[in-house]
Formats: C-alpha cells, sequence, structure tokens
C-alpha cells in the first residue's frame, strides 16, 4: 500500500493524469475483494483489483477516461458472461480521476488499514533473521525487528522498524494483545528467557521459536520449572515452518515461516485474554 501511494505522490508531483479504480462489492468467487484498488496512469499502473481480463479491461477504461477527461464512471461485472472468468461472482467497479482530495482520502485509508495490521517481534538479526525480515516485510504486519548487534542487520527493509537495542523484557511487555513473537537470537539462553515471557503473557497469537525438536523438548523442561502450564507450553510454535522440507538455506527457511506467519497471525481468530 504505502508503494501505491509513494507513487501516485510522484505522479501528482510530475503532473501526470491519474485514475483510481476500486472494487465498490464483490459477490461470490471473486479475484479480489471489497476495496481492493489499484491506480492507472497512461503509462503505468500500481496496485491491483486481481488480474485478468476484469484488470485489464478495467485499466483499458482508466486511460479512455483519463484520454478523453470524462466523469466518473461505474460498472457492474459478471465474471463469467462478461469476462470468461471461471470465478463465478459478481464486482461493481468505479472509475475516476484521482485528484488530491481522492489521494488525501486514499492516505487516510491506507493509515487506518496499516494501523489494524498486527504487529509481529523478530528478535534476531543473523543470517535467517535478515532473510526473515526480507520475506516478512511485504506482507501486511507491523514488522518490529529486535537485536543488540547494529552491524548485523544490513539493509533494513522498506516499512521494518529496527531496534538495536538489548531491551528485549521491555519489547514484549509493551507489545499489545494478538501480536506475534518470532524468536531466532544467537544465544539459546536468551531465546528461552524471550520465549518464556512471551508465553507467560498468555495472550500472544503466534510464539515462534527456531530449533529442532530436541530443542523444544529441552525449552519444555525448563519452562515447567518455572512453572508454565501445559495450555501455554502447547501454544509454543517450534520448529518454526515446519512442513515436512529438510532444506536449512536461510531463504527457504524464511519462505516457509512466512507462510506459517500468514496462517497463524494474519487470519482472524479469537484472541485469549491472559487465561491459563
Amino acid at each position: 500500500m504505502d508503494e501505491i501511494l509513494s507513487a501516485m505522490r510522484c505522479w501528482l508531483a510530475d503532473g501526470q493524469p491519474v485514475a483510481h479504480v476500486r472494487i465498490l462489492s464483490a459477490r461470490g468467487s471473486t479475484p479480489r475483494e471489497e476495496g481492493a484498488f489499484m491506480l492507472v496512469t497512461p503509462g503505468t499502473q500500481a496496485g491491483t483489483i486481481g488480474g485478468g481480463r476484469l484488470e485489464w479491461e478495467c485499466v483499458a477504461d482508466a486511460r479512455m477516461l483519463l484520454a478523453t477527461g470524462g466523469p466518473a464512471v461505474e460498472r457492474d461485472i459478471v465474471l463469467g458472461p462478461d469476462m470468461g472468468q471461471c470465478c463465478g461472482g459478481a464486482v461493481r467497479v468505479r472509475i475516476e480521476r484521482a485528484d488530491p482530495a481522492v489521494f488525501d482520502t486514499l492516505a487516510h485509508e491506507v493509515a487506518a488499514v496499516r494501523a489494524a495490521w498486527p504487529p509481529l517481534l523478530l528478535f534476531g538479526a543473523g543470517h535467517v533473521g535478515r532473510a526473515l525480515a526480507r520475506a516478512l516485510a511485504p506482507l501486511p504486519l507491523r514488522l518490529v525487528w529486535i537485536d543488540p548487534r547494529g552491524e548485523e542487520f544490513g539493509v533494513v527493509p522498506d516499512g521494518v522498524e529496527a531496534r538495536i537495542t538489548a531491551d528485549w523484557e521491555g519489547a514484549i511487555a509493551a507489545a499489545p494483545p494478538g501480536a506475534g513473537v518470532l524468536v531466532l537470537t544467537p544465544s539459546h539462553a536468551l531465546d528461552a528467557l524471550i520465549v518464556a515471557a512471551a508465553l507467560e503473557r498468555g495472550d500472544f497469537r503466534y510464539v515462534g521459536l527456531i530449533g529442532s525438536k530436541t530443542k523444544r523438548r529441552r525449552f519444555e523442561s525448563g519452562f515447567r520449572t518455572l512453572g508454565l502450564s501445559e495450555e501455554r507450553i502447547a501454544t509454543l510454535v517450534c520448529p518454526v515452518g515446519d512442513r515436512g522440507i529438510r532444506d536449512k538455506r536461510p531463504e527457504i527457511i524464511a519462505a516457509l515461516v512466512a507462510a506459517e506467519i500468514v496462517e497463524t497471525l494474519l487470519q482472524e481468530r479469537p484472541v485469549r485474554e491472559g487465561g491459563a
């Protein structure tokens, strides 16, 4: 979303005409949901309403509107009969010229959407941490990347907040309910402390720890000694990204964990407020 707004700022500053294409409603099986939008100029575009012939025709309509200076238009499209797409659903699409007022509305909308993104605390900036930051950066997350070793971060991806700090306790305490925690520091002792604090809170949606099943068993024993309940311990995800693929390359691990994050943190489900 930030990339779309950044592109629009450049286009408006350059005086390029821009069209705003939005799905007003979606019924049945459709490529994108209500509210999805894209921006179109005479020569390029940003964002998507789902691709395929639907998007292709809407881009053409948007460029025609920009060329003629006509008024906003709305189209009711049944994807099967009208577009030959097999989705089976229907959409209502609005196409309008995007003036500064439209941009302001979009900017506020994007800010509200971003505010609702779940935070994910990523502890560790080693080789897997760097691969994970790159893999997770495009996802709808507020990614906070934490490590006291500033030299380990390298290039921080756009949209990622890097914190050079050893105050993991403060980060865990300040995280809101429903956040996620992903732990992969170079110290197993530190891993255990962070994970124990996260599990003790009991209201995180995801607590993941990199490591083997042997590491998990050792950590579980320590957590029981600390008095953590079996229910809390069972919520720990370790190994992370475990899909039966035995590939230890950082980029592969990152891809598998990113899929896991989508499933566990980005899908709607109830969040417990404390409790056993």
